[in-house]
């Protein structure tokens, strides 16, 4: 059983503690935008810290996944802008020139592309 004293401080700082939540609650519109960016950087460096976070000795290894080639950078580059190309009623998208006796249209709209086979 708590004493007479003790339940008097922690009723105290229960209070106190509510106190600042309805504070900070109440004062929110004016440090959320500055606190914001802070919490942010913060909450990432906790859930993915980088090489400075490492044991001494191991920082300056790497997996040899991450590792990549000219080949590898060459692959990752972008793929060439769609062509629409229109004959007639028919339209048909490509990456390529467009055939002959068609017309090259710009391409409107969202474009979805898909990986070569």
């Amino acid at each position: 059983m708590l004493s007479r004293g003790q339940r008097a401080a922690l009723a105290i700082l229960a209070v106190a503690a509510l106190a600042a939540a309805a504070a900070a609650w109440w004062t929110a519109p004016q440090w959320v935008p500055h606190a914001g960016p802070w919490a942010q950087q913060a909450w990432r460096k906790l859930t993915r810290p980088g090489p400075e976070t490492l044991p001494q000795g191991k920082a300056g290894r790497t997996d040899p996944a991450d590792r990549r080639t000219a080949a590898d950078a060459a692959q990752a580059a972008p793929p060439p802008a769609p062509r629409k190309c229109v004959r007639g009623a028919s339209v048909v998208y490509t990456d390529q020139p467009c055939p002959p006796g068609s017309r090259e249209e710009a391409v409107d709209g969202a474009v979805t592309t898909l990986p070569g086979r």
